[in-house]
């Protein structure tokens, strides 16, 4: 078996890389999403919601970042084109949202397409022995997880 210079295989760890794009694309439509609550968000709940979505934008800002670095680490090229995240993404767009309910829904369903991703990227990463995405991957996963249920604990429903 061929390995990189981090010492991972390197056919698996390319199939590692187009699930790290995929996440990259859902990232980056989620940020957008966000973006956009942020702007268009109306009601009695505004400035709560507004620093909030602010607060999850720049948080999945970083996440970007973090999964394209990660992506060129392991010998990739992390996709960069609008085209490239609607093609890929798993987050449904979200446009001209302006209800509070409909807004966290967007959130709670978005966050939920992520972990999707992430499992099915830290299942691989583990397989192969490669700690950096995994570790990353549990991260993600942890923070996410609380996110949900607190935005379904705002929703009033069940986990």
């Amino acid at each position: 078996m061929k390995v990189n210079s981090l010492g991972l295989p390197i056919k698996e760890t390319e199939i590692l890389v187009a699930e790290l794009n995929i996440l990259l694309s859902s990232f980056q439509v989620y940020y957008q999403n966000l973006r956009g609550l942020h702007w268009n968000i109306r009601g009695k709940r505004f400035f709560d919601l507004h620093l909030k979505f602010e607060e999850l934008y720049n948080d999945s800002q970083l996440k970007i970042d973090l999964i394209a670095e990660r992506v060129l680490t392991l010998g990739g090229i992390p996709f960069h084109t609008f085209d490239d995240y609607i093609k890929n993404s798993k987050i449904k767009v979200g446009k001209n949202i302006h209800n509070d309910e409909e807004a966290i829904t967007l959130i709670v369903n978005s966050l939920t397409e992520l972990l999707k991703v992430e499992r099915v990227i830290l299942l691989q990463s583990g397989t192969i022995d490669d700690e950096g995405t995994n570790s990353m991957m549990s991260d993600f996963i942890k923070e996410q997880e609380k996110t949900i249920w607190m935005m379904k604990a705002w929703l009033e429903e069940e986990m």
